[in-house]
Order: structure tokens, then C-alpha cells, then sequence
């Protein structure tokens, strides 16, 4: 249990004065905690007002969940387009997990569901691989099955079941942020401050409403809930059972935080770079460190046993760096992480994220900047540096501006305090066993360096804003509700009383909730008030054309995204899809590719035969692609793959050399014998062509230099 004593060799001295700030404010924010009551203050009034809080908690939640709920429903009209059209709006990726949850409900049983999903045919044709090893699709398995087993069949649609299991999810979220900024705060005003802010900041603290299915949609909600666990498990009044279950509350959260995202080894890597920051300055004890260190090794360790010991966990660089931290942390032996990696990933051939790598490498110009794989994220919006926008639309909320004051703030406090931390001698600290002194809040520390270290991952990398901005409104709001930020400012005025301090943390956040209530009420009420309808003809009937005029067993070849597409609304078999986790599909996917390049029609038809195609749709939007830049079309990427110099006004890197074959995505088009001799237009609109390939004939004796082939 942590303890705020001083170190040994300053006893019988007058604490200092910023220790008894910090008692000070530590008293102060004590006042309302929610878990005051289990301290054994059984008052009226600590009933009333954390009831109160839970209740205000509860309702942000809801709101917030309704809401997502609400523009999901007026952007497509959700309730009265046709099943077609509500399993095209799960696009990209989100239609293939979604139709894992479709097909586990249309099993015979739940033992032959799950049977199909681990020795699945159908999502790349010519292998059989199991899809609970290689993707995070438990929570579409638990879904289906609960689906299955209450009786709501009779009165909720498998899709609705499902969208309102995330956008529950969401109300999960908020509730999480709220808890954070109440402990940290001491006040459940922070909290409703905190739940504000993440409604009215939706663009930049979560996608549900139009991304559903996606593994953060998912996951979030439990890392939010991990980070509350550990807030708590952090405070210093806790008891030993209280730790016990703020301990197996962490590895429940960090758990299913971990089972449903692939990318979860890197989202913890950060979080243990932030643990072995707060234990090299001396804010942690040994025993807080090692249990959350074990809690980031067993929850990842449950996941890899059930996802039938995949490897991609067990070589990935968060156990190596945990493994080496603890090392460090009890032995004081110097590791080297990486190479300890290498030789994981030797010993275990591992190949399945080495694209993430690729990317980072190339992101920063550490590496290779021609590679597709690496290319095709950085070329996507999402995967570049946080656009400066959203700094502005943060700021609108007033979000932005109590952030980076209470930033500053404290890590000015941080900084003075782990100084003061390490001045001590080794002997000093020995003597203190695992007591610290009591000039920073450990809970404090962590959610300080948490916001750091992600803020800087969403600066980074766009996509990753979702786990900054969300975790921003709690320290915003405890920026606010909190004593630090107050006792700073009225010292400097000279009016720092206990009774002053108290009025400002609760009537400012109120006032500023009145605000944010009075300017952006009437701007939410229009936004609900703007309906829409689903439109995509062309993509409505392409997948009803393949539903009824192709072969239940037919294998398409086609972009990641719309084979996801096809794969839920018609169940055919697929040779590519957008889950990119596993080096021999991504190299399958750049070969499909091709029907994009420069090659000739012999090539292609070679290339999609050997992976089994029987159609090949071709997309107007890929192959006459102007939505990125030069350079970061599809088009240009293969090119650059191919050594081929790419289309368009331009310079070109001087190793370039003009192809010698027209593309062929563009030449099919033209009905030249040379394609017409291997492939069939079989279905074709403004957007789509669809082709199927013919079977080749033998070659005659004479051997004839062209492809004979029939119909």
C-alpha cells in the first residue's frame, strides 16, 4: 500500500512547505471522492452528493450514448433503408467484422459457428486459416452468442443488437472519464465537466457513429476504464482488499482492452514507457510498479492463450520492454529491448507487424520510402501529423485553454518534485523502504504523463487523437475542480483562504457549463434536427448482382475495402480484405493490385489465377483516383513499386523507366483482343466493372505465342 511518510533521515523536522501545500490541497480534494463512503463515512450528506455525482455520471452517459445513437440513425436513415444497404454502410474494414457477428448467427449451431471461424475458407481463398487466432473478433462471437441465447429475437433486429452494443460502449466511455477527473479532483463537478467536453468535442473524441464496428470503438471504453482503475489503485488511502479488487479490476479492463484491438501491444507499450517514467523519478513503489507491470504481462499472456498462442503477442516489443524494465527495476541489469525483440522475432519468425515498423521508420525518414506497405498509411489523412484545426475547434470549447494551463502547471510540479525525488542518496532511499515523499500525487503523476505521452502520439499520428482527447477533457476538468491550478493563482493575488478556494472550484466549472450549455445547446439541437438517407446506388447493385448471377463459391479479387463489402453482403469468397496484420496477405493484396499498374493482361490474369479469382472488380474511383495528391495514389504507389514512372505532370526519381504496358485497369476497357482473350465483362455501372477470367486452353503442338482460351 502506498504511503505518503517522509524518508528516513528527516525525522523530528518540520515538513516543508510544499509538503504541506500538498496536505493541504490533498485534504481539500478528499472531500468528495467516490469512494469516500467506503472509507466509512456514512453521513447523509456524503450519501446525497455521491449519489448525486453517480446518478450525473449515469445521465452524461446515457446522453451521450443517445446521441451517437440519434446521428447515426438521421445521417442514413437507419430504420427504413434495406438490409443491403444498412451492410454497405459498414465500410471497409467495420463490413468484415460485422460479418463475422452475420455469420455466427446464421450458423446451424454455436459449436459449427465457432468451427467455421477457425477453420475459415472463405476470407482468402485457397487457404484455411483460423480467424480467432488472427483477428480480434471475440466480442462479434460473444455478441452472436448472446444474441442467440435471450429471447429478444422477436423484437430487436441481429443489427440493431449490435450498433447498440457500441454505442453503449460509448456511454461506458464518458462514465470512465467522468470517475478519472472525480478522483483525481476530489469533486463530481469535474466529471460533468468532463462529460461535457467529450460530447460537445464529438468530432475529435470518438467516430462511432459512422465507424461502428471499428477495434477502437471496442476498446477505448475499457482502456478509459483501465486508466480509472488505476487512478485508484494509485490513491494512498485504499486498504489491502480495496487494492485487491482495484488490482483484478485493472487486469479485467486491460484485458478486454487488449482482446478486442490488434493494435493494443503498442497502445500499452506507451502506457509502460509512462510506469517506467514515474519509477525512474521516484514516484511509484517497488510493489506498485511490478503489479502494474504483471497486469500489462497476464492480460496480454489470457489474450495470446486465447487467440490460440498467437505469436504476433508473444514477440511483441511491450513484453521485451516490460521483461527488461523489471530486470532493471530488482536485478539493476542492463538490457538491451530491441535486441531482445530480434531475438524473439528470429526465434519465432515473426513477420505479422513488421508493415507497422516499415511505416514509422518511413514516417520519420528512417527507412525505405518507396515501400507499398509503409506508403499506403502514409499517404492515408488519418495516419499523418494532428492537423492544426483541431486545436481550434478544441479551443472553441474551451477545452483547450485549462488543458494547457494545468499542463504547465504541473509539470513544473512533476519536474520539482522527481528533483527532490532523486537529490536523495541511495542510502537515504534504502532507508525509506517504499515510502515517498509527499510532494506529487502519484495518481496525479500518471494521468499527467498518460496525457503527455499520447498527446504526443496523436500529434504524430492523427488517428491516434481518439485516445488523447477523450483522456483531455478529464485532466482539463481536474485542471478546473482541482486545488493545484486555484492555490497558484489566488497566492499570486494574495487571497489564497480555504473558503476562496472552495467557492472558485465549484462555481467556475458551473458557470462554465452554463456557457457551454447556452452557446452550443442550440447548435446540437440543429445538428440532430439535419436528416439524411443512405445513397449508393451503384454499390447496391453490384452486390445484388453478384448475390444472383454469380455462383455461391465464385472467388473475387478486388480493393481491401469493397471485398469487405462483398464478403458481408453476399458471403462469397474473397483473396484479399483490409485486416493487414499478417505479411503473406499483404503481399497477396499488392499482387491484386496490379490490375491498377502498368501490366500487361497476361500478367494479371497469371497473377489472379494463381490465388483462385473467378471475377475481378475494377473500381472508376482507384483507377482514375484524384482524391490524394500526386504520389500518393494508388496508381502512383504500384508504380513506384514497379520501378515505373508515374502518371502525370511531374518530377519522377531519375531510376524510373517508362512502362511498357498500358494500365491495365484503364486498357481492359477498350475491349483489345489481348484482354478480351482471358477476360469477360460481365457486369458493369458508372463506378464498377466486373470481369470474369476465362479458362486457358492448352497450347497447340506448333506452339502458338497467343493465349488460347474458351468461353
Amino acid at each position: 500500500m502506498t504511503t505518503l511518510r517522509q524518508r528516513k533521515g528527516s525525522k523530528g523536522k518540520e515538513p516543508s512547505p510544499a509538503a504541506e501545500l500538498q496536505s493541504q490541497q490533498h485534504n481539500c480534494c478528499s472531500e468528495h471522492h467516490p469512494e469516500k463512503i467506503l472509507h466509512g463515512d456514512w453521513s447523509w450528506g456524503a450519501i446525497i452528493w455521491t449519489s448525486v455525482g453517480w446518478s450525473v455520471s449515469v445521465g452524461l452517459g446515457l446522453l451521450c450514448c443517445i446521441y451517437v445513437a440519434t446521428l447515426h440513425e438521421n445521417d442514413l436513415w437507419f430504420s427504413n433503408i434495406k438490409e443491403v444497404e444498412r451492410e454497405i454502410s459498414f465500410r471497409t474494414e467495420c463490413g468484415l467484422y460485422y460479418s463475422y457477428y452475420k455469420q455466427m448467427l446464421h450458423a446451424p449451431s454455436i459449436q459449427e459457428g465457432l468451427k467455421e471461424l477457425i477453420h475459415d475458407n472463405l476470407t482468402e481463398s485457397k487457404r484455411t486459416i483460423n480467424l480467432l487466432q488472427r483477428m480480434n473478433i471475440y466480442q462479434e462471437v460473444f455478441l452472436s452468442v448472446l444474441y442467440r441465447l435471450l429471447p429478444i429475437q422477436s423484437y430487436l433486429e441481429p443489427v440493431y443488437f449490435y450498433i447498440y452494443t457500441v454505442f453503449s460502449l460509448q456511454a461506458v466511455y464518458v462514465i470512465a472519464l467522468y470517475l478519472t477527473a472525480w478522483l483525481l479532483s476530489g469533486s463530481w463537478l469535474a466529471g460533468a465537466l468532463t462529460g461535457v467536453w467529450y460530447i460537445l468535442n464529438r468530432v475529435d473524441t470518438t467516430r462511432v457513429e459512422f465507424t461502428i464496428s471499428l477495434r477502437e470503438n471496442w476498446s477505448l471504453p475499457f482502456l478509459a476504464l483501465q486508466v480509472t482503475a488505476i487512478t485508484c489503485y494509485l490513491r494512498p488511502q485504499l486498504t489491502t482488499l480495496q487494492q485487491k479488487v482495484m488490482v483484478w479490476l485493472m487486469y479485467v479492463t486491460t484485458f478486454c482492452f487488449c482482446l478486442t484491438w490488434q493494435f493494443n501491444q503498442f497502445i500499452l507499450l506507451v502506457q509502460a514507457l509512462v510506469i517506467y517514467t514515474l519509477d525512474c523519478g521516484d514516484f511509484l513503489t517497488t510493489t506498485q510498479v511490478t503489479t502494474l507491470y504483471l497486469v500489462q504481462v497476464s492480460s496480454l499472456l489470457s489474450v495470446w492463450f486465447l487467440q490460440f498462442c498467437n505469436s504476433m503477442i508473444l514477440g511483441s516489443l511491450v513484453l521485451s520492454f516490460i521483461v527488461a524494465a523489471l530486470f532493471i527495476r530488482h536485478c539493476q541489469v542492463s538490457l538491451m529491448i530491441f535486441s531482445l525483440r530480434v531475438c524473439l522475432q528470429k526465434a519465432l519468425q515473426l513477420r505479422s507487424d513488421e508493415h507497422i515498423f516499415k511505416f514509422t521508420k518511413s514516417k520519420f525518414a528512417l527507412g525505405p520510402t518507396r515501400d507499398f506497405d509503409a506508403s499506403l498509411y502514409l499517404c492515408e489523412e488519418a495516419f499523418g501529423l494532428l492537423p492544426l484545426d483541431t486545436l481550434e475547434r478544441l479551443a472553441s470549447t474551451l477545452l483547450l485553454y485549462p488543458y494547457v494551463l494545468t499542463l504547465l502547471l504541473l509539470c513544473g510540479m512533476l519536474v520539482a518534485a522527481a528533483l527532490h525525488n532523486l537529490r536523495g542518496s541511495t542510502e537515504e532511499r534504502k532507508g525509506a523502504g517504499e515510502g515517498q515523499v509527499a510532494a506529487f500525487r502519484p495518481d496525479v503523476a500518471y494521468n499527467l504523463l498518460h496525457t503527455l505521452f499520447y498527446g504526443l502520439l496523436a500529434f504524430s499520428t492523427m488517428r491516434m487523437k481518439y485516445i488523447w482527447t477523450g483522456h483531455m477533457c478529464a485532466v482539463a476538468a481536474y485542471g478546473v475542480c482541482g486545488t493545484e491550478l486555484w492555490t497558484v493563482l489566488l497566492s499570486a493575488l494574495r487571497c489564497n483562504t480555504k473558503l476562496l478556494l472552495r467557492l472558485v472550484r465549484y462555481v467556475v466549472p458551473v458557470v462554465m457549463i452554463g456557457f457551454l450549455y447556452y452557446k452550443f445547446w442550440p447548435k446540437l439541437m440543429e445538428e440532430l434536427s439535419e436528416l439524411r438517407e443512405f445513397y449508393d446506388p451503384d454499390t447496391v447493385e453490384l452486390m445484388t448482382w453478384i448475390s444472383t448471377k454469380t455462383p455461391k463459391q465464385a472467388v473475387f479479387a478486388g480493393s481491401m475495402q469493397l471485398l469487405a463489402g462483398i464478403k458481408l453482403c453476399t458471403g462469397r469468397v474473397l483473396t484479399n480484405h483490409p485486416h493487414y496484420e499478417d505479411k503473406d496477405l499483404r503481399e497477396r493484396t499488392r499482387q491484386v493490385y496490379q490490375v491498377y499498374a502498368r501490366r500487361s493482361p497476361e500478367e494479371v490474369y497469371d497473377i489472379l489465377k494463381a490465388i483462385g479469382a473467378d471475377y475481378v472488380v475494377l473500381e472508376n474511383s482507384i483507377c482514375y483516383e484524384r482524391r490524394h495528391r500526386r504520389g500518393c495514389r494508388l496508381r502512383d504507389l504500384l508504380d513506384l513499386a514497379n520501378g515505373h514512372i508515374m502518371d502525370g505532370p511531374g518530377e519522377n526519381d531519375p531510376d524510373l523507366v517508362p512502362a511498357t504496358h498500358p494500365r491495365f485497369c484503364d486498357a481492359i476497357k477498350t475491349d483489345a483482343a489481348a484482354y478480351n482473350a482471358l477476360f469477360t465483362r460481365t457486369f458493369q455501372n458508372k463506378t464498377f466493372h466486373v470481369y470474369r477470367l476465362k479458362k486457358k486452353r492448352k497450347k497447340n503442338t506448333k506452339g502458338s505465342s497467343e493465349p488460347s482460351v474458351t468461353q
